[in-house]
């Protein structure tokens, strides 16, 4: 029974991976529309937080997990600064809406997910996810170095060319990093609060108001402008409510798998989207070469080497 219910932990982790990659599609198109990658970043928090603060007004078990996590930090059960997980989402999608629009889906979901393997590691052998602390195996380590090792095949065609910035490309390695330790605080804000979308609108007050904060800092010191909404097809305003739906799937998922295990299943849908959205609705001047589905195929092999069989990295440390 309990193998069965792993098995669906699974597939809804290779669903989030879909939904990363929808996400990326429709806020890097907005940032290009707009011209402003903060901008749209705060467009698409905003947008999600007021959805699940409607949500929150009708559902007593969101308001009810509200309570518990202010227990829990009353009670010093669990830090206050892991509250402000909600600060690195806003930071992930304010690199996410600055950097597909310059290498695309695919390339970006590879360069992230390589950050999130690496970081992963770590979190889960602090044990930061509320889950309890994991082991760093062999077979953890090899497929978070191969899954590493996938973006440099991905974009080794490109590595000269001027039309890939190797900024970006560090950059979106960068923001997988920095989901990664979301997802850990995430799984153990969720562990206090008892209600996933609880978490999610955490989450969304605490990025809304960081990606605020940092546009007003910009539009005042610096020489940034407001621009008005741009007239576009309508998915471009959906990354809001596909970031309110993820938070609330990867922070109940993510206690049970783990970081990286977690990390390892969302990489086959987020690969396989990603892929498929170049293909079908690519960025302007974005190419699919063999280089990047080798990299992607080789990244999948990191998810069965890493995520098929890991009784073991389910185990936790003696303290």
């Amino acid at each position: 029974m309990a193998s069965r219910e792993h098995q669906r932990l699974d597939i809804l982790a290779t669903v989030s991976g879909v939904m990363i990659a929808l996400q990326a599609r429709a806020n890097g198109e907005l940032s290009h529309r707009l011209d402003n990658g903060v901008e749209a970043a705060l467009i698409s928090f905003g947008s999600g937080l007021i959805i699940i603060a409607i949500v929150t007004l009708f559902s007593p078990a969101i308001k009810e997990g509200a309570r518990n996590l202010y227990g829990s930090v009353a009670r010093k059960e669990l830090p206050k600064w892991t509250l402000f997980a909600g600060a690195l989402g806003g930071t992930f999608v304010g690199i996410q809406t600055h950097v597909v629009p310059v290498i695309g889906v695919a390339i970006y979901s590879v360069a992230s997910i390589a950050g999130q393997t690496a970081a992963s590691l770590l979190v889960d052998r602090l044990g930061i996810t509320g889950g309890g602390k994991k082991q760093i195996t062999f077979r953890r380590t090899a497929a978070a170095i191969f899954t590493v090792f996938a973006v440099f095949i991905s974009v080794f065609d490109r590595i000269e060319g001027a039309d890939l910035a190797l900024f970006a490309v560090f950059l979106a390695g960068l923001a997988g990093a920095v989901v990664g330790v979301q997802r850990a605080l995430n799984g153990q804000i969720n562990e206090h609060s008892h209600q996933s979308y609880t978490t999610s609108l955490l989450n969304f007050f605490m990025g809304t108001s960081f990606l605020l904060i940092l546009l007003s800092m910009l539009v005042i010191f610096g020489d940034t402008e407001l621009v008005p909404l741009p007239a576009g097809p309508w998915w471009i305003y959906t990354g809001g409510v596909i970031g309110v739906i993820y938070i609330a799937f990867t922070s109940k998922i993510v206690q049970h798998l783990g970081v990286l295990t977690f990390t390892l299943f969302s990489v086959g849908g987020n690969l396989l989207g990603s892929l498929v959205i170049d293909l079908v609705s690519p960025t302007e001047g974005v190419q699919i070469s063999w280089y990047l589905v080798t990299g992607i195929a080789m990244t999948y092999l990191g998810v069965i080497v890493g995520g098929v069989n890991n009784s073991q990295s389910r185990k936790l440390l003696k303290q």
